[in-house]
């Protein structure tokens, strides 16, 4: 039964969307967590054989079989062609906190983790026991190239490393943060934080739920950046937890609607064997 592919192909596709979906609402209350989707493609073996326009009159008795026409639709197949990652600006709350940084743009905090480099959104951060600016999961932030080496690394300049871009917070001074993103320790600048933007923003590939990674140094945009920091204050997820929820319940709807599709199938195949065994 070459049909059965139709609804598995279905159930398989079904099954990661209520995965993607749950867990876009598990990470609701995840701060500068963004939503994804899934795009879905069918496939139909009409726009690959193509199919007659013509109708041909049959020089019989009709009946009903004779003018039904599927045009290959019964070994159609769904399968998922890609995801996507919805980057839509989420709310900004006020925390009152100094080492939360609110970013408003669409630009990224630089952060060096086991992995290297990576980009987040999550600025939920902390001063580690040595004075070091880092994540709440004791990632150090990394201060910004100066411009003039950037463009001297256009001409083949080597650029820092990570290491050597690490911020350093005093002890015993009043610390604020700007919106052009400057670190300043009792009204004295001490760094600038990194702050990235990107010419494709698509091109970025989630690590976990807060980190990002640019696989491509050319995608990082050149040009000034626009993205405010706003210190006191998180981006909460994009999530909207109430549509996501009737999305969920949709689509686990729509898995068990394929599931008894299939179920049917397998009854039909049983009683088919049953049947000829009796011959």
């Amino acid at each position: 039964m070459k049909e059965l592919w139709v609804p598995l192909s279905g159930a398989i596709a079904q099954m990661r969307k209520v995965e993607t979906i749950a867990n876009n609402v598990a990470n609701a209350n995840t701060p500068g967590f963004k939503k994804d989707h899934l795009i879905f493609k069918e496939h139909l073996t009409q726009f690959e054989k193509g199919y007659e326009q013509d109708i041909d009159l049959p020089h019989k008795e009709w009946k009903p079989s004779d003018f039904y026409r599927s045009y290959g639709a019964e070994h159609a197949k769904v399968k998922i062609d890609g995801s996507y990652t919805d980057f839509k600006q989420g709310q900004l709350t006020p925390t009152s906190n100094p080492l939360d940084l609110g970013l408003k743009g669409k630009g990224f905090l630089e952060v060096l983790t086991p992995n290297g480099i990576r980009f987040t959104r999550k600025g939920s951060l902390t001063i580690n026991g040595t004075g070091q600016l880092v994540t709440d999961g004791g990632n150090p932030v990394l201060n910004k190239i100066d411009p003039a080496l950037l463009a001297a690394n256009a001409d083949g300049a080597p650029l820092p490393k990570p290491e050597e871009r690490f911020i350093n917070i005093p002890s015993g001074g009043r610390l604020s943060v700007n919106l052009q993103g400057e670190i300043l320790v009792n009204n004295t600048k001490i760094a600038d934080l990194s702050v990235v933007e990107f010419k494709d923003i698509q091109s970025l590939r989630k690590e976990g739920n807060s980190f990002y990674i640019n696989n491509d140094f050319k995608n990082i945009s050149t040009g000034p950046v626009k993205t405010a920091i706003h210190q006191g204050f998180v981006e909460q997820s994009n999530v909207n937890a109430i549509a996501e929820m009737s999305e969920l319940i949709r689509a686990n709807r729509q898995f068990e609607s394929i599931q008894r599709v299939i179920k049917t199938y397998d009854n039909i195949s049983g009683k088919g064997i049953n049947e000829i065994a009796k011959f």
